[in-house]
């Protein structure tokens, strides 16, 4: 099925609600880390640009006060950290956190560590809507036999390499056949897959599929991933079903990317700029 404004209407997004930040949902976006602490910034920022209300960070000491600077409408944490990634000790405070939002990203910037497999394991027995990206997708185990509590189907967003490591094939596989290597990821793990490229496609464990193939060259750009992520998991906090939130956010993304190529060229913007385009493209 093609992702285009026909598709996006037989799922819409909650609607629009007055209020205070409550009633926008509360989200968590666990991310960053010593070496790329900007990651957290650009997906915590696109979160708030899909309409999130509430917004927790949490990531390492190190990235915690500049963030908290950056991101002033943020509730930064900051967590022990071993060698510029979350320490162990930071697995019972993150448990808390996710019991107290109503979504979660996870991984934009996150170093590899051995703390990441405990962090995704509790993240996926928690009760909010999750999305995960980068560090936290490498340590996941298959989901098919594994009795998850959770009401809603966890978000993989993987680029090629990282779902090839996902179905433990070459990443060529992944590039010969995106979509059957999406949807064998999908049942396996027993989630909603994004397969990344020129062409995107958003998988479900039935077998449907949905091809994207907008956006702009310039998409293809250091940190474009992590305000991808963040706009899933804002549309989430706002009650998205995740369905809903991938399939939006897939075409929100691409649609600000192809704004910004009209502006600035096909080539030669920012990450950090992608997310300010989508506000103007979100429904009424």
């Amino acid at each position: 099925m093609k992702l285009d404004k026909a598709a996006l209407d037989a799922h819409p997004l909650p609607p629009i609600v007055d209020g205070d930040k409550e009633t926008k949902g509360r989200i968590l976006v666990l991310a960053g880390s010593r070496d790329v602490p900007g990651a957290a910034l650009l997906a915590a920022e696109a979160a708030m640009r899909v309409g999130a209300g509430k917004l927790r960070i949490a990531t390492v000491e190190s990235a915690a006060m500049p963030l908290g600077v950056a991101m002033p409408e943020a509730m930064v944490i900051g967590f022990p950290e071993d060698d510029g990634a979350f320490d162990d000790n930071a697995v019972g405070r993150i448990a808390e956190l996710a019991a107290d939002v109503d979504a979660i990203v996870a991984g934009p910037g996150v170093k590899r560590n051995g703390a990441c497999k405990p962090i995704a394991d509790l993240l996926l027995e928690s009760a909010a809507a999750l999305a995960l990206d980068v560090a936290f997708l490498e340590t996941l185990e298959p989901l098919h036999e594994r009795e998850l509590k959770r009401q809603s189907p966890p978000v993989l967003l993987p680029n090629s390499d990282e779902l090839s490591s996902l179905l433990g094939c070459d990443p060529k596989s992944v590039e010969e056949d995106p979509v059957g290597c999406g949807l064998r990821a999908a049942q396996l793990y027993r989630s909603l897959v994004l397969v990344k490229g020129v062409t995107s496609h958003v998988v479900d464990p039935g077998g449907n599929c949905w091809t994207y193939d907008g956006g702009a060259p310039g998409l293809g750009v250091s940190g474009s991933g992590d305000v991808l992520a963040g706009v899933v998991g804002g549309l989430l906090a706002r009650g998205a079903q995740p369905l809903n939130a991938l399939l939006w956010a897939v075409w929100l993304h691409g649609e600000a990317g192809a704004r910004l190529a009209k502006k600035v060229g096909p080539i030669g913007f920012l990450a950090r700029e992608i997310a300010g385009e989508i506000p103007a493209l979100l429904p009424r």
